[in-house]
């Protein structure tokens, strides 16, 4: 099993990246959106954690968003009680699919959190700032001050692109970053 991890800036086009492998991926956005959703005992937790903040199950991100922009200290905390749920579910990916060719992660602090092994090619998604901008803009819970938060917590990127055993360009083309993404997986394959 080759294992990708997908690296890059916050709206860089690692999610559609990830995509076009047409290998399974293990998004942690998405599973953090899922244990908001469904996992009570994280919820008992945030709430005892934040009982002035968290109310309700599910528990909603616009409460957790709130949090985080009262004091950034309290990612920290958010994420050490949602994070080790996070890697639970990404061990059952990778059991799961171990018979497949190819698993990627798309996981935005994959080096931070020490999730990466040995074994994991690294792809560094390359994107213009002026174009990253504009895809952010686009999303419905854009908040450029938790981005810029978030953004403190991740390494730099050059730190990440120099880590990285592949950079891919993306210029938010769709056909291009489809062909590169073709390109680039062969190249993976046939090593």
């Amino acid at each position: 099993m080759i294992k990708i991890g997908i690296l890059g800036d916050i709206g860089s086009g690692k999610t559609f990246t990830a995509n076009q492998f047409g290998y399974p991926v293990f998004n942690a956005d998405i599973e953090v959106s899922k244990i908001y959703k469904n996992n009570k005992r994280c919820f008992q937790k945030l709430k005892k954690n934040f009982p002035n903040h968290i109310f309700s199950f599910p528990v909603n991100k616009k409460e957790i968003s709130k949090l985080i922009l009262l004091n950034k200290k309290n990612l920290k905390k958010i994420n050490k009680i949602v994070h080790p749920i996070v890697r639970v579910r990404m061990n059952k990916f990778i059991r799961k699919n171990k018979k497949k060719k190819i698993v990627v992660f798309d996981i935005p602090l994959l080096l931070e959190n020490k999730i990466k092994k040995k074994d994991f090619i690294l792809i560094f998604v390359d994107a213009k700032k002026k174009e990253i901008f504009k895809n952010l803009k686009k999303r419905k819970n854009y908040n450029i001050k938790i981005i810029n938060i978030l953004k403190k917590f991740q390494l730099p990127l050059r730190i990440k692109k120099k880590k990285s055993n592949y950079i891919i360009k993306n210029d938010f083309r769709e056909k291009s970053i489809k062909k590169n993404v073709r390109i680039l997986k062969n190249k993976i394959l046939n090593k």
